[in-house]
């Protein structure tokens, strides 16, 4: 989970680098991509394309498909460590909608942690003004739609190779950025062909990456390791594009990050006293 929050914390900065290309047509090429990497992987293994599971394999990609729309929108016309911070949601969602879709259970405690990020979120919209209302909803929005994704993923376990699962997102996608591509088309010209092809292959090896974690660990644990993705993206904005904040910013995303880590170290402490018994 630490290499994958690298690599899609890079993918997000070559997104900023491709303002002019509608960030559903960069989604096109990332899942051309993935399609064809992750279709000549599961041949090459000899795996079966579609899976078993493949009701829970839709889900998994028509969630994920609609959350990266979100929030390569946000990533374009918001701060790059707004837009991080705003997905960085996504952990606690995963932990809400967790009690409902893998019936893990959430502490009353919890819900106070919960509270303080989203009380980060409040303070991140209401004090930069680069923030609009709709872009604030599309983050949010993106990371409630993160979370059905995440918990797809672990209702999977290890049922599914890692690879069909990353299969199924463009597998879902495809078709649907396809028709709008059509109609919106943007010719990319020099440099940007690179930074497409770079998004597609860096989130192959990201995705692979995550969906292992993900099958293997709980799923509040290896979600909150994300926050580690503000951190670069707050390096990453000042010195590609000179992007800066206000103190009452940089306290909501404090906010944010410390919901999200009191959530995670209560839940090992938890975690913990039951195996101690």
């Amino acid at each position: 989970m630490l290499l994958a929050t690298l690599i899609f914390a890079i993918m997000n900065v070559l997104i900023k680098f491709l303002p002019n290309i509608p960030a559903i047509e960069i989604i096109l090429f990332r899942s051309i991509v993935s399609f064809l990497m992750s279709g000549i992987s599961l041949k090459v293994k000899k795996i079966p394309l579609l899976g078993t599971n493949r009701k829970i394999l839709f889900f998994r990609g028509l969630a994920g498909a609609i959350a990266l729309i979100m929030f390569f929108t946000t990533l374009q016309e918001i701060p790059l460590a707004s837009a991080v911070t705003l997905m960085f949601l996504s952990p606690i969602f995963t932990s809400i909608l967790g009690i409902w879709i893998v019936k893990e259970k959430v502490n009353n405690l919890q819900w106070l942690f919960f509270a303080i990020s989203f009380a980060g979120i409040v303070m991140i919209k209401g004090f930069d003004t680069r923030i609009s209302t709709l872009m604030a909803l599309l983050g949010v929005g993106a990371a409630f739609f993160s979370g059905v994704a995440y918990n797809m993923i672990r209702k999977l376990k290890t049922s599914e190779h890692p690879l069909v699962i990353i299969f199924y997102f463009p597998l879902v996608t495809l078709p649907i950025v396809s028709i709008y591509s059509g109609f919106n088309w943007v010719m990319p010209e020099g440099e940007e062909w690179v930074y497409l092809l770079g998004v597609g292959v860096l989130t192959q090896f990201a995705q692979y990456f995550m969906t292992k974690s993900y099958q293997s660990e709980e799923l509040a644990k290896v979600a909150n390791i994300n926050f580690i993705g503000i951190i670069y993206a707050l390096g990453f904005g000042y010195v590609f594009f000179d992007e800066s904040f206000n103190l009452q910013t940089y306290l909501g995303m404090t906010a944010v990050m410390l919901g999200v880590v009191l959530n995670v170290t209560f839940k090992n402490r938890k975690k913990r006293e039951v195996i101690s018994g």
